[in-house]
């Protein structure tokens, strides 16, 4: 049986944005590693997965929520 345990642990509780690996790779974020290190606080890119549906379902949540929000303020404040 063979065991790792020669590992740079100073890495365990930083955020990922922070680590070297992250850092180095100058490709850019999808949208579901973007909504993943926003929901795990900077701490994993893969919590949500691979999909790249859930990235794209929850970026159009938040427009519809801005524009309703947008509608909504607009017919309430024009009533009276």
């Amino acid at each position: 049986m063979k065991s790792n345990l020669e590992f740079d642990n100073s890495y365990l509780w930083n955020p990922v944005v922070f680590e070297p690996e992250f850092n180095e790779n100058t490709k850019s974020l999808n949208a579901n590693q973007a909504w993943a290190l926003f929901f795990s606080a900077g701490q994993e890119s893969k919590v949500l997965g691979v999909n790249p549906e859930t990235g794209r379902f929850l970026t159009n949540l938040l427009i519809a929520i801005s524009v309703t929000g947008v509608i909504w303020a607009n017919i309430f404040n024009h009533i009276s």
